[in-house]
């Protein structure tokens, strides 16, 4: 560069400083300076507003965080790093702030019927989704207002699947508050003497009690269940034993959309206990005790449709057990619904053959024409008569006994010539 260039240069940055000077010594007079202190002044008032809002808010946020229901452990402390400037908690002063501005429709009901109605909500459904299925059943107004309730207060955290009776005269924080415990709706259900498990999960299933698999698996592997030890008469039971014949046959009331089948079992379990228990398993004049009088008692069960036939029912399977029938060949029950269980189907649990020929056919070890004693566990649920019965059965010397299709009784006798008159007599085809 040139000595005239530098010349040039510092010549212009000269006048530029100057130009500079001057310009800050105008603002610095007259209306200039007026306006400049204005507007120094608007921006500390912004900023003292917003210092304001941000204490007011958060100190609300605050409230609502400390009063909403901390029932789970390991929540985070809501009053921890509440006034940071981390992008969390920006977020959350500004969801209090929306709620703050619209905390008067909170308490506007939606609409005037005082009257409950039910509402469900759906295991892992999110908040958002139950707030617009309220809104379009008529609980609230306005479905975002009441899902950023949710949020701000921490309520949406502990919402729980189940059912709900709303009314809509409650207010959203009423509502948000019984979404919080379930109401458990119940079902009468009844469960006849003598049903195969397969058919209690079917009628509880229909109810909407438990799902039919879940239910058949907690019975079919009861060690499994947090309640096992809880019964005496259970502990005796064989390690791959069933709670078949132990779901004592009543009325119960069941909670719909059960959350375990613990909930379920448990019921049949304690009535048990109640009605036989393990005093009712042990004594009495058949000798028998435990899981083998259910299972022989599930057999009664089922072949017996008059009351007071059950003890002599019973009274002939144990003379059989006890080889006081020779004439049968050994210690054979010959008991048709133990077959009808082992080639019983969905549909057609008891299965009816055309003949009696048929029931030498059926390969299974319930089949007690073919097996000798017990079959492996009992066929079906008892009542408390028929284990009454079993326990103590009458005494009699019959070894045979045929339906007679009158209103379900038999006929008995003692000697095989006997039984062969009477499936004569009453049509049956040996």
């Amino acid at each position: 560069m040139s000595i005239q260039e530098r010349q040039q240069a510092v010549l212009r940055r000269r006048t530029q400083a100057e130009q500079e000077q001057n310009h800050w010594r105008s603002q610095l007079r007259g209306r200039a300076l007026l306006l400049n202190v204005l507007r120094a002044g608007l921006l500390i008032f912004v900023l003292t507003v917003v210092a304001a809002v941000w204490d007011v808010s958060s100190a609300h946020l605050g409230e609502q965080l400390l009063a909403a229901p901390q029932s789970t452990a390991g929540l985070i402390d809501p009053t921890a790093n509440q006034f940071s400037l981390d992008p969390d908690s920006v977020e959350k002063q500004i969801l209090a702030l929306n709620l703050r501005l619209r905390e008067g429709e909170l308490s506007i009901p939606a609409g005037t019927n005082p009257r409950p109605r039910p509402f469900t909500v759906v295991p892992g459904e999110p908040a958002r989704f139950i707030a617009a299925r309220l809104a379009e059943e008529g609980f609230i107004a306005d479905a975002d207002l009441f899902n950023l309730y949710l949020r701000v207060t921490g309520l949406e955290r502990n919402i729980e699947a189940g059912n709900f009776m709303l009314a809509d005269t409650m207010t959203m924080p009423e509502i948000a508050e019984s979404l919080q415990s379930a109401l458990f709706e119940e079902a009468l259900v009844t469960i006849p003497e003598g049903m195969r498990s397969e058919e209690i999960a079917e009628r509880l299933s229909e109810a909407n009690i438990i799902e039919n698999d879940r239910f058949l698996a907690a019975v079919r592997t009861p060690r499994s269940l947090t309640l096992f030890e809880d019964y005496e008469f259970l502990q005796n039971l064989p390690a791959d034993a069933t709670l078949e014949g132990f779901l004592f046959p009543d009325t119960y009331r069941f909670p719909v959309l059960a959350a375990s089948p613990e909930q379920v079992i448990r019921p049949f379990l304690d009535n048990f206990e109640d009605k036989v228990g393990n005093k009712g398993l042990v004594g009495g004049s058949s000798g028998l005790s435990g899981r083998d009088l259910i299972t022989v008692a599930s057999i009664v069960e089922r072949e017996a449709v008059q009351a007071d036939e059950r003890p002599i029912i019973a009274g002939v399977y144990i003379n059989r057990l006890n080889n006081k029938c020779p004439e049968v060949g050994g210690p054979y029950l010959q008991a048709d619904p133990t077959v009808q269980y082992a080639r019983g189907t969905v549909g057609n649990w008891w299965w009816k053959p055309q003949s009696i020929e048929e029931y030498q056919l059926v390969q299974s070890p319930y089949n007690t024409y073919l097996n000798p004693g017990l079959p492996p566990g009992p066929i079906s649920n008892p009542g408390q008569s028929a284990i009454e019965a079993t326990r103590d059965p009458a005494q009699t010397g019959y070894c045979f006994f045929i339906a007679t299709g009158e209103d379900g009784r038999h006929v008995f006798v003692q000697t095989y010539a006997e039984q062969q008159q009477n499936l004569q007599t009453y049509g049956y085809n040996p």
